[in-house]
């Protein structure tokens, strides 16, 4: 297995799992980060570790980096290498402490879910080792919002608070061997979670909403679809985090997966892009057309391209009515107005035929020939410039990276606006002008 080894000072931006070696190749440590190469430049920029970590940094000769889609999935892989390599950092920086475990009391008619520094019981499965207590009950966390458990040993014969915020199916519940099926069932989604298999839960759910709504209980098959939208919203890809692992250039192939297929679709549908290297989208932010804002983030094949993110403040904003179709035209014109700045192979606006109609305006008047496509906010649907609709299901590569390039865009924007706004709020009270 080959690894990209790199300085930390060439490090990602992204979250991942990463991996100091020793100058004979053994794993001193294993660690996860929201941002790589922030968290692993602090251990040779600061200045205040502690003994154990400077001894730690002393033997470091190599880097190693696995890239992630998600915070929870650099968790998952991160225990997950951990239990493979037991690092001897790992166990020293905690001071002896052994790690925490997720014990899943299987064979149990009732089984819990329960936090475990030990693997001393035959009849229970465990996962980890986790690091920290706070990582794992984050993952339970999420996991128990969509398929509640029993969480202590010995449960009262009672319904307890957590039943009542639908969190914890108690004894009284299982008056019969139907209801404990059941619940058995739910614990297996969750052993099939840990395990990373998340999309054999989702296969099963849709299977079992297909039966329910087949037999017209459509109540119960709006629940299963509930547990759906919740597993994919929280994992955001439907692959095994542990893939990283067997493949550290996962992401790279899942991103040109997802270039391919949104080409394709494109243009199969009117839309014709020969590449997809670089894709500018576009949104506004504004509330009642005050301190209005435009964003545009570019994504370099399939990733986001931070250094050439540009924002806008909108000069001209609308007197009467707020009007997001003409700030978007304003945004447009004066992005084509910087020629240095490249040709971008498709433009992407946040929004629908307004948005669209003035992007094409804009292209229009600065006689510009750029593939140019919308993306609908409720209904998730893609907008061709001729208006034509492409439907994608959910779980469409193509679709997500358009959603994924959408909220960049959307989240670079609010971050702007929201920064425009405390501006003028901390100089108005400076004047003793009273805020509204």
């Amino acid at each position: 297995m080959e690894y990209s080894y790199l300085s930390y000072r060439t490090l990602s931006t992204d979250p991942g799992v990463y991996i100091f070696r020793s100058e004979d190749g053994e794993v001193l440590y294993v660690g996860k980060a929201k941002n790589l190469k922030r968290r692993v430049s602090s251990y040779f920029q600061n200045k205040d570790l502690g003994e154990k970590t400077k001894v730690l940094v002393s033997k470091i000769k190599t880097i190693e980096t696995i890239r992630v889609d998600s915070e929870l999935e650099s968790l998952l892989l991160e225990a997950n290498l951990i239990k493979k390599y037991d690092p001897r950092y790992n166990a020293k920086l905690t001071d002896g402490k052994a790690y925490i475990l997720a014990r899943i009391t299987a064979k149990d008619s009732a089984p819990k879910i329960l936090l475990a520094r030990r693997n001393e019981d035959k009849n229970s499965i465990y996962f980890g080792p986790f690091p920290s207590s706070n990582d794992l009950k984050v993952v339970l966390k999420l996991i128990r919002k969509i398929f509640p458990y029993q969480s202590v040993n010995n449960h009262p014969k009672r319904y307890c608070l957590y039943y009542h915020l639908g969190l914890c199916p108690c004894p009284p519940m299982f008056t019969n061997s139907e209801q404990t099926k059941e619940y058995k069932k739910t614990v297996r989604h969750i052993i099939q979670f840990f395990e990373g298999n998340t999309k054999d839960i989702i296969h099963e759910l849709e299977n079992e909403r297909g039966e329910l709504s087949k037999n017209e209980n459509f109540e119960e098959a709006a629940e299963i679809q509930k547990k759906i939208d919740s597993i994919i919203m929280i994992t955001s890809r439907k692959h095994n985090p542990f893939e990283y692992e067997i493949n550290p250039n996962l992401r790279a192939d899942l991103r040109s997966n997802e270039t391919e297929e949104l080409k394709k679709v494109l243009n199969e549908n009117g839309v014709n892009v020969a590449k997809l290297d670089r894709v500018e989208c576009y949104d506004i932010s504004n509330i009642s057309g005050i301190h209005a804002v435009g964003s545009m983030v570019v994504f370099t094949n399939g990733e986001k391209d931070r250094s050439n993110y540009r924002r806008f403040k909108i000069k001209r904003p609308p007197k009467v009515v707020p009007n997001d179709f003409a700030m978007m035209r304003e945004v447009i014109t004066r992005r084509l107005d910087h020629k240095e700045w490249g040709i971008p192979d498709l433009i992407i606006v946040d929004g629908g035929k307004g948005q669209i109609s003035s992007a094409k305006k804009a292209l229009f008047d600065q006689n510009c020939e750029i593939p140019l496509i919308g993306i609908a906010k409720r209904e998730e649907l893609l907008i061709t410039s001729d208006f034509n609709v492409i439907r994608l299901p959910r779980t469409s590569h193509a679709l997500n990276l358009v959603k994924r390039i959408r909220d960049e865009a959307h989240r670079f924007a609010i971050t702007y606006h929201k920064k425009l706004r405390s501006k003028y709020l901390l100089s108005a009270e400076s004047v003793g002008v009273r805020k509204i």
